[in-house]
């Protein structure tokens, strides 16, 4: 019996504020689990399991799978789906509110990685989630809308690049993987996907104060259209903008134009102590 039986054996109901649209496609899931490289001595943090027809793949690989789902209602399907295996635990539950450390500290694993199909409201604070909690995820696989794939993904001098872009591509190296039709989907959503895959630098770019660097980012992006030297008028413009100019530029560069080696030069400048 395949995924999409089940569901309807159960009569599961889709739920739109959970932006329910679940990927059935063998080969996109293959696809997948080939860009991870799961296998035996990796623990897989899966957010947002649906009908598990990807945890199915993972668990084939000897991974050890913690799914998160927040849709109790899918608990008689997923049961059916993955009783065969025992590398699986789904824990039903909102994963934002979750102690991520303390629910894997009793598994025995060399990597972790995670796999999200996600809407994109929530695909920035789980990554963030990882962050704070200082989990060492060695890469990140999400399929998002593939709009926002680009943003992720985007490079400086580009209208996708933002503040997001740079927070993200500060902590992990970002690329777009490949982009999934909305007609591989089970209800079929109104746009296409892609998967992008996060990961972890090895070297970071070294900050004086990350806190301090991701204001100013923000304050630099808070109005697209205008230019640093109004965006940043709360800075020290002088400062800004000699370093700006070691790199050829000025402070009436717009901050899309601005590299993240560059914004670290110039935060690194002015949060120096006195």
């Amino acid at each position: 019996m395949n995924v999409k039986e089940i569901l309807n054996k159960n009569n599961f109901v889709f739920k739109k504020k959970f932006g329910q649209n679940f990927l059935l496609d063998q080969n996109i899931l293959d696809n997948i689990v080939s860009l991870s490289g799961a296998n035996k001595d990796t623990l897989v943090i899966e957010i947002g399991v649906g009908a598990a027809a990807l945890t199915k793949k993972i668990c084939e690989k000897n991974a050890y799978v913690i799914g998160y789902e927040i849709d109790k209602t899918l608990k008689p399907v997923l049961d059916e789906v993955l009783n065969k295996y025992d590398n699986v635990n789904i824990i039903y539950d909102d994963f934002l509110k979750r102690n991520i450390k303390e629910d894997i500290k009793k598994y025995d694993f060399k990597r972790i990685m995670v796999i999200a199909n996600l809407p994109y409201y929530i695909t920035t604070p789980i990554i963030t989630s990882f962050i704070k909690q200082k989990i060492d995820v060695e890469k990140i696989i999400v399929m998002v809308q593939n709009e926002v794939a680009d943003r992720f993904s985007a490079i400086p001098g580009t209208k996708s690049y933002n503040s997001l872009t740079i927070f993200l591509n500060y902590y992990f190296d970002v690329k777009k993987a490949f982009t999934v039709s909305k007609n591989v989907f089970y209800p079929k959503p109104n746009v296409d996907s892609a998967i992008v895959v996060f990961n972890k630098k090895k070297d970071k770019l070294k900050l004086n104060n990350e806190e301090h660097f991701f204001k100013l980012v923000k304050s630099a992006f808070t109005q697209k259209r205008k230019t640093l030297k109004n965006n940043l008028s709360n800075y020290d413009l002088n400062k800004v903008n000699n370093i700006l100019k070691t790199f050829n530029k000025d402070i009436n560069e717009r901050a899309e134009n601005i590299t993240i080696e560059e914004f670290v030069k110039i935060s690194n400048e002015l949060s120096k102590k006195k």
